[in-house]
């Protein structure tokens, strides 16, 4: 059984997006937006494309995420179309995301330098 189940698919056309409903079965208290974008982003290939999560609920004494996610295909009108509170918490999560790989990236070629 597959982690990420999609309970609903909608394409709304007046706002130029697709709209997800997702569970993410047996991660309740585990999982992050970032990684919930990235496997929502791989279940259903959206590679290219803009992967906004606008609420991630935890359910009472069921180890399962609901999450609800907007998909655009532009980038701009995602940012006109969407809180921009909620696009700057998702920058800066991604950009630190970013600096603690390569902070991972940089700490294993220094130490493999030491040892040699």
């Amino acid at each position: 059984m597959s982690m990420v189940e999609i309970v609903s698919d909608v394409t709304n056309p007046l706002l130029s997006r697709r709209e997800l409903t997702c569970n993410f079965t047996g991660l309740g208290g585990r999982l992050g937006r970032l990684e919930s974008v990235n496997l929502v982003t791989q279940k259903c290939n959206l590679e290219g494309k803009m992967v906004i999560p606008l609420s991630l609920k935890n359910h009472v004494g069921k180890p399962t995420i609901t999450g609800l996610f907007y998909v655009y295909d532009d980038k701009n009108l995602a940012k006109r179309h969407v809180n921009p509170t909620i696009l700057s918490r998702l920058e800066k999560s991604q950009k630190k995301a970013a600096e603690a790989a390569a902070a991972d990236g940089g700490e294993g070629n220094e130490q493999s330098g030491e040892s040699s």
